[in-house]
């Protein structure tokens, strides 16, 4: 496949996941978000859709950086497969985290899946670096994120 398209499925596939999350966001006045207890130490609103649309688009260039990584593995094939599809599942549970926040207002629920979230990302950045380091470092923002937000999410969860 050529390179271009790899670019552009990598960004469409992390991107999408950003999209299908946003669809359970609903922070403006008047939601459920605005009624609960927040952390001091909670950004203004401003702030998340700002950073997440970074880190999506971090995620989709690191995406491709290791699927258009030569095949330097050749006699491990799928390692590259398999390296990839702990990212696949980090994304997958990112949706979910979404979904049960702020679709299902559920500030416990959404803590155990961010506690999910943040060993498969913490395990794809390793996975990553074995493969292609650049790649792994455009993971960090988004694991010092998530972990950020893990203790949001904790703090949320003791308030209400």
């Amino acid at each position: 496949m050529k390179d271009y398209l790899k670019f552009i499925i990598s960004m469409a596939a992390c991107l999408g996941a950003a999209v299908i999350g946003s669809l359970f966001t609903q922070t403006g006045p008047g939601s459920w978000y605005t009624t609960i207890n927040q952390p001091p130490i909670t950004p203004p609103n401003i702030v998340f859709p700002i950073v997440w649309t970074t880190l999506f688009i971090l995620m989709g260039l690191s995406l491709y950086l290791i699927w258009s990584q030569p095949h330097k593995y050749r006699k491990d094939p799928e390692k590259k497969v398999h390296t990839m599809m702990w990212f696949y599942a980090q994304l997958i549970v990112n949706i979910l985290w979404s979904m049960f926040f702020f679709g299902l207002h559920s500030p416990v629920a959404a803590l155990m899946c961010i506690f999910v979230l943040d060993g498969l990302v913490a395990i794809t950045v390793i996975k990553f670096y074995g493969l292609h380091e650049k790649a792994a470092y455009l993971l960090m923002p988004y694991l010092i994120w998530i972990c950020f937000a893990t203790i949001l999410n904790f703090w949320i969860a003791i308030l209400n």
